[in-house]
């Protein structure tokens, strides 16, 4: 909500990564109270980037407890993406996760979530300092971990990166056709692929939209997504 208006929106940061990065058209798919028909959605586009927002999965489409008072969620989202990802990806179409994109690909895929990291023993608290610029909260914040033999470690050619860290959400059980590409010095997952995918099927945690043509390895990630695109449109 913008005022006393529904809006349907998505942040600058990602557009310009589709646009500058993955060298692609973006165009927003809209989430109604009726979704749109996902037969439809997937006849005319070529990737579909799953991106962050403000909200939170519904924590009954996990079996979760309630969630905390004034936590914000999107019911209109999870009912268009929660059904869209697991038919976009038996249907080849490429997907990219990111943050809540992250997080709502796992749940479509059959895992779980964790509400708040950093109530959970063992684990670090992953949360921005929201009184920080944003440059700060968008900054560097720690390693992660890249699976050898990964997608990612391929494209990083290296086996750790330093990402930023902006979720207090993240994944309790990972879906069961779902393989880690990265972890958090802590061992949460932040980075996965989908095993049986036919096309490029990855999601991250963290931001790499953030100014991401000054970023080598996440400039590669939207690029490889961009690739997987045209391939498909070809």
């Amino acid at each position: 909500m913008i005022g006393p208006h529904p809006f349907h929106a998505v942040g600058e940061k990602y557009i310009a990564a589709v646009v500058q990065a993955a060298d692609c058209l973006p165009l927003l798919i809209p989430v109604l109270e009726t979704p749109l028909d996902v037969t439809e959605i997937l006849a005319r586009v070529d990737g579909i980037f799953f991106t962050g927002s403000p909200s939170n999965v519904e924590p009954v489409r996990y079996a979760g407890p309630a969630s905390a008072p004034g936590t914000l969620h999107d019911p209109h989202r999870d009912a268009t993406t929660l059904s869209l990802i697991p038919r976009a990806v038996a249907s080849a179409v490429p997907v990219l996760g990111v943050c809540r994109g992250f997080q709502e690909m796992n749940v479509a895929l059959g895992g779980t979530l964790h509400q708040r990291v950093y109530e959970i023993a063992g684990l670090d608290d992953h949360r921005e300092d929201k009184e920080e610029p944003l440059d700060v909260q968008y900054g560097p914040a720690h390693d992660v971990l890249l699976e050898p033999g990964s997608v990612l470690a391929k494209l990083a050619g290296t086996d750790r990166i330093r990402v930023n860290s902006l979720h207090s959400q993240g994944i309790d059980r990972l879906g069961p056709d779902l393989a880690v590409e990265a972890r958090a010095p802590d061992g949460l997952i932040e980075a996965f692929r989908v095993r049986s995918a036919p096309a490029f099927a990855l999601a991250v945690q963290w931001h790499p939209e953030w100014q991401v043509m000054s970023n080598p390895f996440s400039k590669a990630l939207f690029a490889e997504f961009g690739r997987a695109a045209r391939k498909k449109s070809s």
